[in-house]
């Protein structure tokens, strides 16, 4: 789960609950995107064949535009600082067998996680820094 932090004023999130995939099928996709830049993210998810990439692209492009509609940010120099997915709930439906049996069919559903922190900011500061 993502800890109450302080909230870093460059920095802007976007979060999906209860998204039917797998956790770890969308842990594959997010491990390659992790640390990357927003616009090689795109070009990335794009070109990935799989099923998961679609919610993920979405998560990443909502927190891009609050990055740059609630604070204002440059979208060409936002960074993915944070990626995580974890868990949900487990949707169980029974399927009707032979005999009067029933099958579960279980339906697992994750939650993803999605940080984007602005890198121009900090080389401003580490500038500032430098210079008292």
């Amino acid at each position: 789960m993502l800890k109450k932090r302080k909230k870093n004023p460059y920095e802007a999130s976007a979060s999906g609950f209860f998204i039917y995939m797998s956790a770890h099928k969308a842990r594959r996709i997010i491990d390659q995107i992790r640390g990357r830049s927003y616009e090689e993210t795109l070009m990335i998810l794009e070109l990935m064949p799989y099923r998961a990439c679609y919610p993920i692209f979405k998560l990443v492009y909502s927190a891009a535009a609050n990055a740059s509609h609630n604070m204002g940010l440059n979208e060409a120099s936002l960074v993915i600082s944070k990626a995580e997915v974890n868990e949900g709930a487990t949707m169980k439906k029974m399927k009707p067998r032979a005999r009067g049996r029933s099958y579960v069919i279980k339906r697992q559903t994750c939650h993803i996680s999605i940080v984007l922190e602005d890198i121009s900011y900090e080389e401003y500061e580490e500038d500032f820094l430098r210079r008292i």
